[in-house]
């Protein structure tokens, strides 16, 4: 647990109550937290509340945020595929950190957005995006474990409608 240079912390409380301590620039890599430091004076020793993040996922996104803010990842390649979004250019780390099962996966991508980490919420997408690639519907409900609603001429006609878009 490396601090940042300025040595300051905050206080992060957990959904269940759990409490963790990181430095400032940890934790406003989260543009959520980061609004809300400069909400508080900055002595204040009264943790931030975060109700929609549980104490197990909050680990796993203070995890994350300490990695990147010691190992920052060049953001050269972003002005260059700006209109185009890649799912296989995933740093080995990165990859590791996903290795989580789907529920954890899924309350990551939930804390991401509701902590505003865009880097964070494009990894878990990303993540959840090659799962999809490559699946026929069949599949995609399987991973997933999605019940198929559509009546067999239901489907029959989503198939029509999205023809387009079918490699062939």
């Amino acid at each position: 647990m490396t601090d940042a240079p300025s040595g300051q912390n905050v206080k992060l409380q957990s959904a269940d109550d759990k409490d963790f301590e990181v430095s400032v620039e940890v934790a406003s890599m989260s543009v959520t937290i980061k609004n809300m430091l400069e909400d508080l004076s900055p002595d204040s020793d009264t943790p931030i509340p975060l109700p929609n993040v549980s104490g197990k996922i909050l680990e796993k996104v203070i995890d994350y945020c300490k990695y990147h803010y010691e190992h920052p990842t060049p953001s050269s390649d972003d002005k260059k595929d700006a209109g185009e979004k890649r799912t296989d250019d995933i740093i080995p780390w990165d990859q590791d950190f996903c290795k989580v099962d789907q529920a954890t996966l899924f309350e990551l991508i939930l804390a991401a957005n509701y902590l505003d980490i865009k880097p964070l919420l494009d990894l878990t997408c990303k993540t959840v995006a090659n799962m999809i690639k490559g699946k026929t519907p069949e599949e995609i409900r399987k991973t997933f474990n999605i019940k198929n609603d559509f009546t067999p001429e239901e489907e029959e006609q989503v198939r029509k409608e999205n023809e387009w878009c079918e490699e062939r």
